[in-house]
């Protein structure tokens, strides 16, 4: 049983930082140097994400299809661009982002497409977890 913090961080951060590279690539021209520097991984991991063949390209089209979220990527990638740096504002704001996204159950949609046997008493105990927010006791 995958617990969110490890379906965050196997499938939706890869996801979230294909997304990103490819709008800092595309719609503000960044070499991939800095977008590596930018996003704290690898040059070679930044062009493996603009070529697609790194991160989930169902759930990369999944997170782009929710409107919130792709608000959210779009904030977060003109702040990127402007500032040419990970800074305070742009880590709350990714925070942010993987927050909606585990807190609007869309980690759930995520979770189920990797495992598909999930227990749905279990299910619901994390579907409540979640909707509590950080810092809730279980």
């Amino acid at each position: 049983m995958l617990l969110p913090a490890e379906i965050e961080s196997k499938t939706l951060i890869p996801a979230l930082r294909a997304i990103l590279a490819k709008k800092l690539a595309e719609d503000h021209n960044i070499r991939e140097d800095e977008i590596s520097k930018m996003l704290g991984v690898t040059q070679a991991a930044i062009s493996n994400y603009i070529r697609g063949t790194r991160g989930d390209p169902k759930l990369i089209e999944k997170l782009l299809s929710e409107e919130q979220v792709s608000k959210m990527i779009g904030d977060l990638s003109e702040n990127l661009a402007s500032d040419m740096a990970y800074t305070p504002s742009s880590l709350s704001q990714f925070i942010g982002l993987c927050n909606y996204i585990k807190s609007s159950l869309l980690i759930c949609d995520i979770h189920h497409k990797l495992e598909t046997n999930i227990d749905e008493k279990v299910c619901k105990e994390c579907e409540n977890m979640l909707l509590k927010g950080p810092g809730s006791v279980y």
